[in-house]
This record gives structure tokens, C-alpha cells and sequence, in this order.
């Protein structure tokens, strides 16, 4: 409500025209930007370099970062034997050839591999017998068996 009533009437005195008016404002908004800053022209320099290097230094390890799981999905696309991508490829060259996966992803996927080599391994294999109905085998067995049959029909001419 204030702010309405002062710009409805204004400031009384700025009317008045005392020959002085204008170089106030001219003041108010310094065209230097190291006085705006309230520093000396040195200073605001230095600030500026601090700034510019300290950007510089979060894209470079941001870049890092992106490299790190570019290598990560290219390790994962090889062992799951998946299409390779060129984006993933570009920006591990762009990075540079010192990208290393970090050790937490890599103790996940070594985690990962292990629970896959304990399911593929016999006992694995025995736990998922267990598991399986018996009808169920017993249809895989003479499937694989009737197949084995066929094949060796065809390699063979004497059976």
C-alpha cells in the first residue's frame, strides 16, 4: 500500500530542479564493474581468473565423471555381449586414455559377477533342480535327447 502512495506522489523534492539532479544517478550505477563490485581494478581481475579457473576445474571433473561411466557401460556392454555406442566411445576419448572405473562401481559389478558364476556353477544348477517340477524335466530331457537324435541322423549316414 505504501509502495502505491509513494509512486502515485513521488518524491516532493525531485521536482525541484536545484541544477544538481542528474549526476546522482550517475553515480548510483558506476560503469566500472570493479567499482560496482566495490573492489580496485587488480582486485576484480584476480576475482575474475579465480572464477574463470574454477570453472575450468568443475568441467574438467565433470567431464572426468562422465568418462568414468562411459567406461563403466562399455565394461558392462562387453561382458552382457550388448551393441557397442559411439557416444560412450567419443566421450572416453575426449577424456583421455587415464579414465578408470571408480572402485564402488567396480565392486558392484564384481558383486554381480559373482552371484551370476554361483548360478551357473553345479550347485546353482542343483538349487534350480530342486526348484524345477519333475514333469517339467523330465519334457526337457527327452526334448534334448529327441534333438541330439536328429542331429546326429543327419551328421551321420550309417545310422
Amino acid at each position: 500500500m505504501a509502495f502505491l502512495i509513494k509512486s502515485m506522489i513521488g518524491n516532493p523534492l525531485s521536482g525541484i530542479g536545484l541544477g544538481g539532479g542528474g549526476d546522482k544517478e550517475e553515480e548510483a550505477t558506476p560503469s566500472d564493474p570493479a567499482k560496482a563490485a566495490g573492489m580496485t581494478r587488480e582486485e576484480y581481475e584476480e576475482y575474475q581468473k579465480q572464477v574463470v579457473e574454477e570453472k575450468m576445474e568443475r568441467d574438467a571433473d565433470f567431464l572426468h565423471k562422465k568418462a568414468e561411466r562411459a567406461t563403466l557401460r562399455v565394461c558392462l556392454r562387453d561382458k552382457y555381449r550388448l551393441p557397442k555406442s559411439e557416444q560412450d566411445e567419443n566421450m572416453i576419448e575426449m577424456a583421455g586414455d587415464d579414465v578408470d572405473v571408480p572402485e564402488e562401481l567396480l565392486k558392484m559389478v564384481d558383486e554381480d559377477a559373482t552371484e551370476e558364476e554361483g548360478k551357473d556353477s553345479l550347485m546353482g544348477q542343483i538349487q534350480n533342480l530342486q526348484n524345477m517340477d519333475m514333469d517339467q524335466l523330465k519334457e526337457k530331457a527327452s526334448a534334448t535327447v529327441t534333438e541330439l537324435k536328429s542331429k546326429a541322423e543327419e551328421k551321420c549316414s550309417v545310422m
